[in-house]
C-alpha cells in the first residue's frame, strides 16, 4: 500500500482534484486550505494519512470509527461525527453499532475504515482525528469482545505528561506482574496512554472491571499522584487513570491519528525508554511528534504497537 496508489488525475478551477485510490475514484477539495494555525494544510493532512496508512489501517480494521472534524480549521472548533454522512460513497463499509452497552436504545450506522480509499475520503472531510473503541464489529447491532485494555492518563495542571510517565511505568509494572504486555503511546495532546492486548478477547465487563481495579489500587498506593475518580475538582496536580475508556460506548484516539490544536501533533506509539527519558528530563517535548517525525520513526522502527513489537522495556 504505497502513496503512489493515490495519484491526482486532474484539477479544476474550483479547487477540486479527481484522484484514483486503489481503484476508487475520489474528488478532493480545497487541498491548499490551511487547517492548523501553524500553516499545515488539508492537502498535507491527506498526504500524511496516505503515507502512514500501512501502520494506521491495522489499528482501524473492523472498528467503528468516530470522526472529529474541523471543517474550518482547528482554531475554529470541531464536531464529533458518529453517524455515517449522508453523502458517503456506496462502497464505504458501515456497521450498525448499539448506542448503549446493551443496545437497548437502538443503533447508529458508523463508518468502518477498511482501506486506503476510505481513509483518504474521511481525511478530505477534514476529519483530522480518528477515534475507535477497543472492540471490533462482529455483526450489525452487536458489540464484539474487547481485544485491548486501555488506560488513558490525563494530567491535571500543573501536572504534565512528565507525571503521566511516572504513572505509566506504575501501570506497566502491574501489567507485567499479571503476565501481560503494555504498550505506551502519546495522546497527541497533553497525556499518555497505555494499551494492553487481550488475547483471547474478553467480554467488556470483565476488562472494564480489571482496569478499574488496577486504577484504584494505584490510587491507594500513591494518592498524591494518582486519581481514579472522574471528578474534575479533584484533578489538580494529579494524573487521572481513566479506566472508563474500557466501556464499549467509549472511544480512544487511534494510534497514528493526528490531533487538533495549534500544530499537527500525532498520537504516537513510543518506547518505554522514551517514557523514562521524558520523566528523567522533565521535558514534555520529548514525547511530542509531528507528521514528518512519525513517518521517519515508522520507517526506522516499524509499528511499535504491532504484534510483539516494542511492547517490552528495553534492556
Amino acid at each position: 500500500m504505497s502513496p503512489e496508489r493515490a495519484r491526482p488525475a486532474r484539477a479544476s478551477a474550483e479547487r477540486r482534484t479527481t484522484t484514483e485510490v486503489d481503484g476508487r475514484r475520489l474528488t478532493l477539495s480545497n487541498l491548499d486550505k490551511v487547517l492548523y494555525p501553524s500553516g499545515f494544510t488539508k492537502g498535507e493532512v491527506i498526504s500524511y494519512y496516505v503515507h502512514v496508512a500501512p501502520v494506521l489501517l491495522p489499528h482501524l480494521d473492523g472498528r467503528p470509527v468516530t470522526l472529529v472534524r474541523f471543517p474550518d480549521g482547528t482554531a475554529a472548533g470541531s464536531f464529533f461525527e458518529k453517524r455515517v454522512p449522508s453523502h458517503a460513497p456506496g462502497w464505504v463499509r458501515t456497521a450498525a453499532v448499539p448506542t448503549g452497552a446493551g443496545g437497548r436504545d437502538g443503533t447508529i450506522e458508523h463508518l468502518v475504515i477498511d482501506g486506503l480509499p476510505a481513509l483518504v475520503w474521511v481525511a478530505n472531510l477534514a476529519a483530522i482525528e480518528l477515534h475507535v473503541p477497543m472492540w471490533r464489529v462482529v455483526a450489525d447491532g452487536a458489540i464484539g469482545p474487547v481485544d485491548t485494555m486501555v488506560f488513558d492518563l490525563d494530567p491535571g495542571a500543573p501536572a504534565t505528561v512528565v507525571e503521566c510517565c511516572e504513572v505509566a511505568a506504575m501501570v506497566r509494572d502491574e501489567i507485567d506482574a499479571a503476565g501481560l504486555r503494555a504498550s505506551p503511546k502519546t495522546s497527541g495532546s497533553k497525556g499518555l496512554q497505555v494499551y494492553v492486548p487481550i488475547d483471547p478477547p474478553q467480554p467488556w465487563k470483565s476488562v472494564h472491571a480489571a482496569a478499574r481495579s488496577l486504577a484504584r489500587r494505584l490510587e491507594r498506593r500513591r494518592p498524591e499522584l494518582v486519581l481514579s475518580n472522574m471528578r474534575r475538582s479533584l484533578r489538580s496536580g494529579r494524573v487521572l487513570i481513566d479506566w472508563s475508556q474500557n466501556h464499549p460506548a467509549k472511544t480512544t484516539v487511534a494510534p497514528y491519528s493526528l490531533r487538533g490544536g495549534d500544530a499537527p501533533f500525532v498520537s504516537t506509539p513510543v518506547t518505554w525508554d522514551e517514557v523514562a527519558r521524558c520523566q528523567d528530563r522533565a521535558d514534555p517535548a520529548v514525547l511530542q511528534f509531528g507528521p514528518d517525525q512519525v513517518l521517519r520513526r515508522v520507517a526506522e522502527l516499524g509499528d511499535l504497537m504491532g504484534a510483539g513489537a516494542g511492547t517490552r522495556r528495553e534492556a
